[in-house]
């Protein structure tokens, strides 16, 4: 039996959003854009995304036009933003490559 995960409170969220390179808050989510150099390396790029994602099981929403991709996320279960959404994002940057 799984527990729901625990929304985090506004000062743990500002912690974690400072060691965070390039993602932003956007109400009860973090959200973070990049743009590549075509549609072939963005799409490369998200099937990253969607390994390390199915493996955590944590989906992020996905927004990609050509060589421009942005992904949101949060906690559907806690109403806001967790750990989870955290750890994915971290995850992430480090394939990211710096700022693409």
């Amino acid at each position: 039996m799984s527990t729901r995960p625990t929304r985090l409170s506004e000062d743990a969220i500002a912690e974690q959003l400072a060691s965070l390179t390039g993602w932003e808050r956007d109400g009860d989510a973090i959200v973070r854009a990049w743009t590549f150099s075509d549609f072939e390396e963005a799409f490369a790029f998200l099937t990253r995304v969607a390994i390390i994602t199915e493996k955590l099981d944590h989906h992020a929403e996905i927004w990609n036009v050509y060589n421009q991709v942005k992904l949101t996320f949060s906690t559907h279960d806690a109403d806001g933003l967790t750990h989870k959404d955290f750890d994915a994002a971290t995850r992430i940057n480090a394939i990211a490559g710096g700022d693409a």
